[in-house]
């Protein structure tokens, strides 16, 4: 009875110093980031985010990891609460998440987890919950003024002598970044139309970007703008740029303008690229943070950057444009900046109803 005794304790004794051992084990990362649709690495706004976040936690050793939801482009919100709640378990006191797809999981794994922080990138306050009247004070929000971007990128590409353009945009039309970048597209273009008396003549469509994803579809259609006489392309949505890069890549003067981040180094095709300081400004939030500032400046309050704060603009140490220098666009961004040009961030419905006086835009649903 004794020796059956002893070894019932030896064996407790033994799963007890398991456990033990794989707790000390199990890793933990305090710094999570989401990826959006796509992949973490799409030369655009995952990336972008995720270049913030792991710059923040080198500098300031944290330790930090990203999530992937199931299902890639198709991802459903059940895919996101999952992710972010694999995020928590591993761990995570802040959970970076990019793309206005993912307000619904947000809230509620928010309201599940209200000790741990949520940065909304692209997102708004998510203020009361309707439902439950919780006050979701753990999440803040980035978003920024693209339409500046967009309007920079569109006056360059006129200003360079382009007067035949192309636009086509993620989100199907429903993503509020995606129509502020391609309306300040418009604008700039319009702009830059009227000081040169040129007329110019612009393809817009999300037609091929639902899900923001490279398609043989999006780059037939790219393609035909090209063979068409289209100069250059605003290619406005994540891995759509790799269809349009496939498509210009036929044609010898077909030329890209880049989003969110300088996508330069993807093609020489590319002669600028419409930017929002996607890495800077999660390093600005994750830092107010770890700082105890979350009360004070950051819970349940939204952010909007723009020029004024270095975050949109085109990046000048890529410069692919001849004719509209540096310098003239550093005297047009210093407007931008400081308030004497506003681009409209109200964009209609459908740009087709649009009375320009310079830019015919012709929106292909």
């Amino acid at each position: 009875m004794k020796k059956i005794l002893s070894i019932v304790i030896c064996l407790a004794m033994m799963l007890s110093m398991a456990i033990i051992f794989a707790s000390c084990g199990k890793s933990t990362y305090e710094v999570a980031l989401v990826t959006d649709v796509g992949q973490l690495m799409d030369k655009g706004f995952n990336q972008g985010t995720w270049e913030g976040v792991e710059a923040y936690a080198k500098a300031n050793n944290k330790t930090y990891k990203y999530y992937q939801p199931a299902n890639g482009a198709d991802a459903t919100d059940n895919d996101r609460i999952a992710a972010m709640r694999q995020a928590i378990n591993n761990g995570a006191k802040i959970i970076v998440a990019p793309g206005f797809l993912q307000a619904t999981a947000m809230s509620t794994v928010a309201e599940e987890n209200p000790d741990v922080k949520f940065v909304f990138v692209d997102g708004w306050a998510l203020g009361t919950s309707e439902k439950t009247g919780y006050s979701f004070d753990n999440v803040t929000a980035i978003v920024y003024k693209e339409q500046e971007s967009g309007y920079l990128a569109g006056y360059a590409a006129v200003m360079e002598g382009y007067t035949k353009l192309g636009f086509t945009g993620g989100g199907g039309g429903g993503n509020p970044a995606v129509c502020r970048f391609g309306y300040g597209f418009i604008q700039g273009a319009e702009d830059a139309a009227k000081i040169k008396g040129v007329d110019v003549d612009m393809k817009y469509s999300f037609k091929f970007g639902e899900t923001f994803s490279a398609s043989s579809e999006l780059q037939t259609q790219i393609a035909g703008w090209y063979s068409s006489g289209t100069e250059v392309v605003f290619a406005c949505g994540g891995s759509m740029f790799q269809s349009v890069k496939s498509a210009a890549s036929e044609y010898k003067d077909a030329k890209i303008i880049g989003v969110d981040v300088d996508q330069s180094g993807e093609s020489e095709k590319v002669i600028t690229s419409a930017v929002k300081g996607l890495s800077a400004s999660v390093q600005k939030v994750l830092g107010q943070f770890f700082a105890g500032q979350w009360d004070t400046v950051l819970a349940n309050k939204a952010q909007n950057l723009g020029a004024a704060d270095d975050a949109t603009g085109l990046p000048t140490a890529t410069w692919r444009l001849k004719n509209f220098t540096v310098d003239k666009y550093n005297a047009l961004f210093a407007d931008v900046k400081s308030g004497k040009i506003i681009p409209d961030a109200l964009y209609p419905d459908d740009v087709s109803t649009l009375t320009l006086e310079k830019v015919k835009v012709t929106l292909e649903k």
